[in-house]
């Protein structure tokens, strides 16, 4: 067997390859082994027609097709072994040559892509705006909470308000025929949520518990049932209980009831701590990512279809496991936005490729600059989970998933990268240098002006 290798345009390879005289023989030779129990002829019992009469019958052409499948078998791997070629697509096999003398083909396959690094120190990008905190977003996050924390208490001297919280029964019916979905027993409802179609929450208020009554509506003509859409229907109601929200008070007791602080004061402040943290690793990740871009950007990869193809298979199939899990179907949201699969294929490959790309980039300049976490920092990060999970370092790794310990490993990575490219590339505040050249600007004008009033 002979075999050379080329490279080709967008990562790809073919490999020639040639097997003649009496290896090819042998392989002829093999795959009459492999089938003669397929072959009958009179006089002969079944498995049994020699080699010779086999070919003198049908022609040696008919163990072709196996010798080549066993040729291949032997021998592709091998070469890619041999070549150390890190191969990411099924081979393309075309025969160039196939009689009894000699089996050649051609065997093009993509590989993982070679390519230099481009720059990834040195680089200057703008930090990220960060949102100041208001007193407006410290009490949003307070009245959050003390919702949580807030408990229903039964009414029973009024009747129901807009705000309340109703306990009904409920079945719907259009021209006296109850329709599916329309029924319900002990259904909580808050008035005034807007849950139900128009007109049906706005019928409650004023009813007390204890009392049924009708509510009379009309299904809005964009209705998701398409039986029910613009028809008019009744709802026979009982109305079992009210229920009205009962907040706690913001004082000290209610910031101790938290377990982490011992006044309101304490826990307003926590509050407003804990926002400018989030908007600082919001704005911190938009850095990252920001460099992320302009490294990959400023590297030059040829990249093979193959690799971008699995992208974006796996996008689509994720994209249809969780309309799955919703219970819905993708042909029907095709449907519903006016595409194909072979549009939205098109137009997902252009992101595909950027996230390829990445995928490929960034573990280079990790493996370049070794950012993966040393076995001292990974014992320690995993004894720190192990605590957090009451067990001992043993008992965690061995009880754990491995996807969730190789997602420590990445994180950990992930974190020495971003820590790394911040150390090495610089984050400059635009806005300071506007604010910086405003001043200097105003500088002469307040000279000049001063200049003129003297006069």
């Amino acid at each position: 067997m002979e075999y050379s290798v080329q490279k080709l345009d967008k990562s790809r390879v073919e490999i020639a390859v040639s097997i003649e005289g009496e290896e090819w023989k042998a392989f002829i030779r093999k795959a009459y082994q492999k089938t003669k129990g397929q072959f009958v002829i009179e006089g002969f019992r079944k498995g049994k027609v020699p080699f010779s009469i086999l070919c003198k019958r049908y022609g040696v052409e008919i163990f072709f097709d196996d010798a080549a499948e066993l040729a291949l078998e032997e021998h592709y791997e091998k070469i890619i072994d041999a070549e150390k070629l890190n191969v990411v697509s099924r081979p393309d096999i075309k025969a160039t040559a196939l009689d009894d003398e000699a089996f050649k083909f051609t065997a093009t396959v993509a590989v993982y892509p070679e390519f230099e690094l481009g720059q990834y120190k040195g680089l200057t990008i703008e930090k990220a705006a960060r949102k100041e905190v208001t007193e407006e977003d410290v009490q949003r996050v307070i009245d959050s909470d003390l919702d949580a924390a807030a408990r229903f208490v039964d009414v029973t001297d009024r009747a129901a308000k807009e705000g309340d919280m109703v306990l009904i029964d409920y079945a719907g019916s259009v021209d006296g025929v109850e329709f599916e979905g329309g029924k319900a027993e002990k259904y909580s409802l808050t008035l005034g949520s807007h849950t139900f179609i128009p007109g049906f929450e706005e019928q409650i208020v004023g009813k007390k518990p204890g009392e049924s009554f009708d509510v009379s509506v009309t299904f809005p003509e964009d209705y998701h049932a398409e039986s029910l859409k613009g028809k008019a229907a009744v709802f026979k109601c009982f109305l079992h209980e009210i229920k009205v929200k009962e907040l706690p008070a913001a004082d000290d007791e209610f910031a101790k009831d938290l377990g982490e602080y011992d006044t309101f004061a304490e826990y307003k402040e926590g509050i407003k701590s804990r926002l400018i943290a989030d908007e600082e690793r919001k704005a911190a990740a938009e850095e990252n990512n920001a460099l992320l871009e302009r490294i990959v950007d400023g590297t030059e990869v040829e990249l093979p279809d193959a690799m971008v193809d699995d992208e974006v298979d796996r996008q689509i199939n994720d994209m249809k496991s969780s309309m799955q899990m919703y219970g819905l179907k993708f042909e029907d949201y095709l449907g519903y936005i006016g595409s194909t699969e072979e549009k939205m294929r098109e137009e997902m490959r252009e992101r595909a490729a950027r996230d390829v790309k990445a995928s490929v980039v960034l573990p280079e300049l990790i493996r370049r600059e070794n950012l993966f976490p040393t076995e001292e920092e990974f014992k320690a990060e995993t004894e720190r989970e192990a605590e957090k999970a009451g067990k001992s370092r043993e008992d965690y790794l061995k009880d754990a998933d491995e996807r969730e310990v190789n997602a420590i490993f990445q994180r950990m990575t992930s974190e020495k990268l971003y820590k790394f490219l911040r150390e090495n590339n610089t984050l400059e505040d635009k806005g300071a240098e506007k604010a910086s050249a405003g001043k200097t600007a105003a500088k002469p004008r307040a000279k000049k002006a001063k200049e003129e009033a003297s006069e």
